[in-house]
């Protein structure tokens, strides 16, 4: 299990959606991450390009009956980035929790 430690990098709502999907699959289509993400082409490929120039993500393209295709996936750096962000995330939440939980005590 990776440390928990918060990545500002993948923080951005849109860039932690969309490492969260990555991090569903081997491979997503570009089509597909569009879609979920409701990105624009632009942006959905500026959010691709500065994961993949943090090491964060890898993407293939190929060509499928001539035209152009794109998918994309998490590397080894970019789930280990992802699952300490995602552990960092939970202990704000449980912490606050517990604190919620102690004041509702001595209240």
């Amino acid at each position: 299990m990776s440390a928990a430690k918060f990545d500002e990098l993948i923080h951005p709502s849109t860039r932690l959606t969309l490492v969260a999907t990555l991090a569903a699959a081997d491979w997503a289509e570009f089509a597909f991450l569009k879609d979920r993400l409701a990105l624009s082409d632009s942006a959905l490929s500026k959010q691709l390009a500065t994961l993949e120039e943090a090491g964060y993500v890898a993407t293939e393209r190929y060509l499928v009956g001539g035209r152009r295709k794109l998918r994309a996936r998490l590397t080894k750096a970019g789930r280990q980035a992802y699952d300490g962000h995602v552990a960092a995330l939970r202990l704000v939440i449980d912490s606050a929790g517990e604190s919620v939980a102690a004041e509702s005590v001595e209240g």
